[in-house]
């Protein structure tokens, strides 16, 4: 039959079920017979032949032709799973049950009436009157519809490559057959690559759109951290009910790891073989972070010893619901495989950033934001491990993103992660290294070490990003603090030695910027939390002059120029008309952070400016996420070099650290009490809230090292009529402050701890991020849609 005579049956069919209003009974094979047997539709043609009014309108007129439709596509579903889809019909027949659902759950799930539908264990179709209510028929539609799924995942000839030698051979069973030996793509505990297979590729991608959608019944749920935050579908699919969990996640993360978009190194090799590829890869990129979306902080991992990774736990499993995917992920150990993952999700992070000497040479990737929220879960589960490979793109994504309304989302994730990863004792070790990769990036030119990097990239977002990101402020400047610590050694070696670093002059050029744009009296005095900024840079300059002055003669030489700074912040005014006279200032100049005096320089060859979004641009809104002193706790690094938890005393201020776990702190309190809310509800500033932190600046070792290292500047440029730095330099390069600056601090290092509020911001992106970039088809456009709105630039 011609396709478009079964386009024509099959929407014949839609119209006839739209209009009954008569339930038809679910044994009547011809009718229901209609929608799958016999037509050759697309998936594209079931959404296009299926309208949406249309199905909302059998859903409130006819609701039990609805269930039946569900429950007989499910039947086919688990037939083909049972028989293995020998024949073309068969597997023609479970394509297009498996569209026609991908078409409808979301229209199930947007009405809270039908959500208990497919967890109910007789569908209100009945089943025919036969009588035959045995054991199986007990098991609710979702549980049948998820099983089979997962079965024809591993379905010989169908999804996978069959292992029969010749046709003479009875056909595998499905029962019997091991499906750890049908991994899709070598790499995490499997060494064999299976042959490429188009149509086994496309088979898959199917699958798990319907998947896909079985498990966005969570978008329909409006955000909430309480809600206990399990998706009965993603916790059934991940548990010891599905005998195909191990080999599916396996398949999964190595099918995503082992992608090459570049196409074998040969340069536009994409636009002579279409890619299909591709489409698996996002799919399954979704799949998986969607399985691992568990929320961290109520499950402690797991650890195993010496065992391959493909073993599943032995010992008693822990009380509770236990998501397989994300137990098999925190328990992945050796060596290699640790690399294959990284390698992977570096390479694919990497890809824009290898668009540079021919353009449009290799395929550009659009699935990053996917990589970095499964990156975040490898991190979160498990552990990081060498951080550079990533931290470049991130960077890179940071910067090209900074302007752009619609990738907010984007920035937010790229600032979690380096937050996440800058707790790690090694961090700051790592960003030593010289920073030789020259990516075009519009930032200026510099030479040095990737601590100068991530320092020119914050200064950008900081002072050329929009408004929206001033919310991240604290964790770009928290970050920069856990990097510029001295090295820890490994415990029981010697007291913490430094560990020379050397920032660029153009990096400490910036951050000198920084300071002196916090520290004007209209922003510290515009915002009840804008002073936490000023801390942040001074124990960044505090932590560099204590442990590491010995090569940061740049840096020195940055604060005693810019030495005004210091002493306007040690004479802030704390009287109301000066108060005043700032906040009026304020409304003349609305610029967010002054953009003078910051010595731009060119940017790097070959960089675009960043762009914002195109006006139209479809985003989905995010939940607020939670302060600095929620999202981190503070460790003290002591002499030994371990790290200790700091828990706040009483009446910790944030001078001297934030408070640990989700403590209302007694200081923030007594902040908003000193900082009267005026007659218009809104905040403003007292005397007595500048006095209470204005008094714990800590100012005292700068201002040490300026009374000590000024007049000595100043004597140089008068003997020797200097105008020039070069002198100067050398001069502090071998200067000494040894035994002149107070006894050095301890070094905080605030590390990433997990909470609700991450959790449920990182499920709100994660749908976001999956809603957008599923548009053909368009699985759940213009559903109602509860856990995010979808906005226009």
């Amino acid at each position: 039959m011609g396709s478009a005579d079964s386009k024509l049956n099959f929407r014949k069919a839609v119209i006839q079920l739209t209009t009954k209003t008569q339930p038809v009974e679910a044994t009547d094979d011809a009718f229901w017979d209609q929608f799958w047997a016999d037509t050759a539709t697309s998936v594209q043609d079931v959404f296009a032949l299926v309208p949406a009014a249309e199905i909302r309108a059998v859903r409130e007129e006819s609701p039990s032709n609805l269930a039946t439709l569900c429950y007989k596509a499910v039947e086919k579903l688990v037939q083909g799973a049972e028989s293995g889809c020998h024949s073309e019909k068969e597997k023609q027949v479970v394509l297009n049950c498996s569209r026609l659902l991908t078409r409808v759950l979301p229209y199930i799930f947007e009405d809270p009436d039908w959500r208990g539908f497919f967890w109910s264990t007789v569908p209100g179709a009945g089943r025919g009157g036969q009588g035959e209510e045995e054991d199986e028929n007990a098991r609710p539609l979702a549980e049948s519809l998820l099983l089979a799924i997962a079965d024809l995942l591993f379905c010989p000839d169908f999804t996978v490559q069959s292992h029969r030698r010749s046709t003479v051979d009875s056909a595998e069973d499905v029962h019997s057959l091991d499906s750890c030996e049908y991994i899709w793509e070598a790499g995490v505990g499997f060494a064999h690559s299976p042959q490429p297979n188009y149509t086994h590729d496309m088979n898959r991608m199917e699958l798990l759109k319907l998947l896909l959608t079985c498990f966005s019944e969570a978008m329909y749920l409006p955000p909430a951290p309480e809600s206990g935050s399990t998706n009965p579908w993603v916790q059934f699919f991940c548990s010891t009910e599905n005998r195909h969990a191990l080999p599916l996640f396996t398949s999964l993360l190595n099918t995503v790891c082992a992608y090459d978009p570049v196409g074998y190194g040969i340069p536009y090799n994409h636009l002579l073989f279409s890619d299909y590829r591709e489409p698996l890869v996002e799919e399954a990129a979704q799949v998986l972070i969607v399985t691992l979306d568990h929320d961290g902080a109520t499950s402690a991992s797991p650890t195993v010893d010496g065992t391959t990774t493909g073993t599943a736990m032995d010992d008693a499993d822990p009380p509770g619901p236990e998501n397989l995917f994300v137990n098999y992920l925190s328990r992945i150990h050796r060596e290699e495989d640790f690399q294959f993952i990284l390698k992977g999700i570096a390479r694919l992070l990497s890809n824009p950033l290898l668009q540079t000497y021919l353009p449009n040479s290799t395929k550009k990737i659009q699935f990053h934001q996917e990589l970095l929220v499964l990156f975040w879960k490898l991190c979160d589960f498990n552990k990081s491990s060498d951080v550079l490979d990533i931290l470049v793109p991130i960077l890179y994504f940071l910067n090209d993103a900074r302007a752009d309304q619609s990738r907010v989302g984007l920035m937010h994730i790229g600032v979690f992660i380096l937050l996440l990863l800058s707790g790690e004792r090694n961090f700051g070790v790592r960003l030593n290294k010289p920073y030789s990769v020259r990516v075009p990036m519009d930032i200026p030119v510099f030479t040095g070490t990737h601590a100068d990097l991530l320092i020119v990239v914050f200064h950008k977002i900081i002072t050329s990003g929009h408004q929206r990101l001033q919310p991240l402020f604290d964790c770009l400047l928290t970050i920069v603090v856990n990097g510029e610590g001295p090295a820890p050694p490994s415990a029981g070696s010697p007291p913490v030695s430094p560990y020379l670093k050397s920032l660029s002059m153009v990096t400490a050029n910036k951050l000198l910027h920084l300071l002196e744009a916090f520290s004007t009296t209209w922003f510290l005095f515009s915002a009840a939390q804008n002073h936490h900024l000023v801390f942040f840079l001074l124990e960044v300059f505090n932590n560099i002059i204590q442990y590491q002055f010995d090569g940061n003669s740049n840096l020195v030489y940055a604060i005693i120029r810019k030495r005004s700074v210091f002493h306007q912040l040690a004479n802030l005014p704390t009287d109301p008309p000066a108060i005043h006279k700032a906040l009026q200032r304020r409304r003349r100049t609305p610029e967010p952070l002054s953009r003078t005096g910051s010595q731009e320089g060119a940017s790097m060859e070959g960089s675009r400016p960043a762009a914002p979004a195109e006006p139209g641009t479809l985003k989905t809104s995010l939940v607020a996420t939670p302060g600095i002193d929620k999202l981190t706790e503070k460790s003290q690094v002591s002499e030994d070099g371990t790290l200790r938890s700091l828990e706040p005393e009483p009446h910790q201020s944030f001078a001297e650290g934030s408070p640990a776990k989700g403590e209302p702190s007694q200081a923030w309190r007594e902040q908003r009490r000193l900082s009267s809310p005026s007659a218009s509800g809104q905040w403003s500033p007292t005397s007595d809230w500048v006095l209470s932190w204005k008094s714990k600046l800590p100012l005292q070792t700068i201002m040490r090292l300026l009374q000590v290292l000024v007049p000595q500047v100043e004597k140089i440029c008068i003997d020797k009529g200097l105008t020039d730095e070069s002198e100067i330099l050398r001069f502090l390069q071998h200067g000494t402050l040894v035994g002149l600056l107070p006894v050095p601090h301890p070094i905080l290092i605030r590390k990433y701890q997990a909470n609700s509020g991450t959790a449920m911001w990182f499920r709100t992106y994660m749908w976001g991020v999956i809603y957008l970039r599923n548009v053909d088809p368009p699985i759940w456009y213009d559903t109602d849609v509860k856990l995010f709105e979808i906005q226009r630039v």
